[in-house]
């Protein structure tokens, strides 16, 4: 899954075309092979504790990246985008072949949103609907079986509460 910065509005209206045309250019300049470094993350969810290994993506080239061109995603497996910051952000689906949940997460690890079975490959706009630290990537689903929802606590160094 590809990030792509979320558009400024313009009167009424939300220009997605930059964005969309600056994220697929720099995934067409990524290789294939990025390293992203692996961390393990806590999701307090339903009165219990989901431990999630996650791949970090903590830069332009790695959150370009994301998830692209995988064919499976483990069970408890997922990638941790960060943006040190609290922003509005937006996904897509573009060159990615599996469906995914986005779980959004503010500054202090609370869940904001949770957008559930992303569409492989679509190029539809995924916004956050709130200012978020960081977006969370599990396989598409999972957020429901398990019970994540708004609310919920992340639990990982980003956060300040690991």
């Amino acid at each position: 899954m590809a990030f792509q910065a979320m558009a400024r509005p313009l009167g009424r209206r939300f220009l997605f075309a930059a964005p969309l045309v600056l994220a697929a250019a720099a995934a067409r300049s990524q290789p294939a092979d990025i390293e992203f470094k692996r961390s393990s993350l806590t999701i307090a969810a339903g009165g219990r504790d989901l431990k999630f290994d996650v791949e970090l993506a903590t830069n332009d080239a790695e959150r370009s990246r994301g998830l692209m061109f995988r064919k499976e995603l483990g069970a408890y497996e997922g990638m941790l985008f960060d943006f040190y910051q609290e922003m509005p952000v937006s996904f897509w689906m573009k060159n990615t072949l599996i469906p995914l949940d986005m779980v959004f997460i503010a500054g202090d690890g609370t869940v904001k949103h949770v957008h559930a079975n992303a569409v492989p490959l679509s190029t539809d706009p995924v916004p956050s609907l709130y200012p978020v630290r960081a977006v969370l990537e599990i396989n598409g689903g999972s957020a429901a079986l398990l019970g994540i929802k708004p609310g919920d606590k992340v639990r990982h160094p980003m956060f300040g509460n690991a």
